[in-house]
């Protein structure tokens, strides 16, 4: 796994008094904690375990830092196969982040959201958008049969309010959030044989965050666009659409968004 790490501070006062230094952690000295911290590591963790334990070192070692914000992406590297073997040393970059910030008071108190970035996600059936509002300025179909996909941004809240809340396990967050993006990708797609029908992307939407709901969930679901191809005209009908040809699009897209809060469940 790549993991970029981004270890913020805040402190109680005006750093700058009369051009004065003596309270400012440099940023070299944070960068060379994280590599130090990460040398320490003798056991597998989490990048949120990871993240927390930046945050309680510079909270901890700095009388004047008042709360520490880290935030860490992690890229997943994952190993090759060649004619169906496991390669010993080839790996290469999949698609989707896992990402965590953490926010942790001199006082104790804790809040950790992570998330999912770059989650694509397609299907090339089951999925349909109509009986929205028409006016003079409509021009999209109403349609049954389309192809859906997205490129998935989702995070979530956890409820612990201290470390010492946080379940001791091992790897417990790695753990979450696994689950979490396999609930998003089965509710996104639906049983193996038949699949799931998709009414729009807003529903879709809020199905997959109903389903992993445990504190507070954001999505995020751009639509990334397959548009049908048909050239034909009754002068010549080489390209009629038939299902079957689509021109992938960027730009423009709608995005669709969702934050879901359920204030009294456990994550």
């Amino acid at each position: 796994m790549e993991r970029r790490h981004q270890p913020l501070h805040r402190f109680g006062g005006c750093l700058y008094p009369r051009r004065q230094l003596r309270y400012l952690v440099a940023t070299d000295t944070m960068k060379n904690t994280v590599y130090a911290k990460a040398k320490e590591c003798v056991e597998e963790l989490s990048v949120e375990d990871f993240a927390i334990r930046l945050a309680k070192h510079f909270t901890s070692l700095y009388q004047q830092v008042t709360a520490a914000i880290v935030n860490i992406v992690e890229k997943p590297w994952e190993r090759v196969s060649i004619d169906g073997q496991p390669h010993e040393h080839g790996f290469k970059l999949g698609s989707e982040k896992h990402t965590t910030e953490v926010i942790l008071k001199k006082s104790g108190a804790l809040k950790v959201t992570s998330g999912i970035e770059g989650l694509a996600l397609l299907k090339t059936t089951k999925s349909g958008f109509e009986g929205f509002i028409r006016d003079k300025y409509t021009a999209l179909p109403d349609t049954r049969e389309r192809i859906l996909a997205t490129d998935l941004t989702a995070s979530w809240t956890y409820p612990y309010e201290s470390i010492y809340s946080i379940p001791q396990k091992p790897l417990y967050f790695t753990e979450r959030y696994l689950s979490v993006k396999k609930v998003l990708a089965d509710t996104f797609y639906g049983p193996p044989k038949g699949g799931v029908y998709s009414p729009s992307v807003q529903s879709t939407l809020y199905h997959m965050a109903t389903n992993v709901l445990k504190a507070t969930v954001q999505l995020k679901m751009p639509n990334i666009h397959f548009l049908p191809v048909n050239l034909s005209n009754k002068d010549n009908t080489i390209v009629k659409f038939e299902d079957d040809v689509y021109l992938p699009t960027d730009e423009p897209h709608g995005s669709i968004e969702a934050t879901l809060s359920r204030f009294w469940s456990k994550m």
